[in-house]
């Protein structure tokens, strides 16, 4: 009766929407600077927007460099120095990926990370500013992207794709 029981439980838990799922857990590999991987789960930093992997941008003295790559580079430094990943899992994008607010072994938040070390932007589109106040200190800072000019990757993906800029 046990084992019907729990059998019945999980299918009808499946349909639940993920915010209702357990947390997402293990060893994470940088897809690029606001999407990882856990396993075989793509998983989109909730409510920060990196820029693109080819994307351009200025740094403090107008040379242009990568700063998507860049970004990357930082978020797996950065989660490689205190694994494992552990993302609690907010909702699904338009392209199906589990969206997340993830934290490292030692309790670090990783979107906020990213967002105020100027390797991401505060996306309150969808964050509902939780992460402004790490914005405005990077900025003043002149962490990251901060420390020159760039476009919002929002704008870049636009751009790229022919779509409205939807930032």
């Amino acid at each position: 009766m046990k084992k019907w029981f729990a059998a019945l439980l999980a299918v009808s838990l499946s349909g639940l929407p993920v915010s209702a799922a357990e947390p997402l857990a293990g060893r994470a590999s940088v897809v690029d600077g606001d999407t990882i991987d856990i396993g075989k789960v793509r998983v989109r930093l909730h409510g920060v927007d990196a820029p693109e992997s080819r994307q351009l941008c200025a740094d403090r003295n107008g040379n242009t460099y990568r700063c998507g790559r860049e970004a990357a580079f930082a978020l797996d430094r950065f989660l490689a120095a205190a694994r494992p990943t552990r993302c609690e899992l907010v909702d699904r994008d338009r392209y199906g990926r589990v969206v997340g607010v993830c934290f490292r072994a030692d309790g670090v938040n990783v979107n906020r990370w990213l967002v105020e070390n100027g390797h991401a932007l505060d996306w309150p589109r969808y964050s509902k500013g939780a992460y402004a106040g790490a914005q405005r200190a990077a900025q003043v800072s002149g962490f990251g992207i901060w420390q020159g000019a760039f476009q919002k990757p929002c704008e870049v993906r636009a751009e790229r794709t022919g779509q409205r800029v939807a930032c």
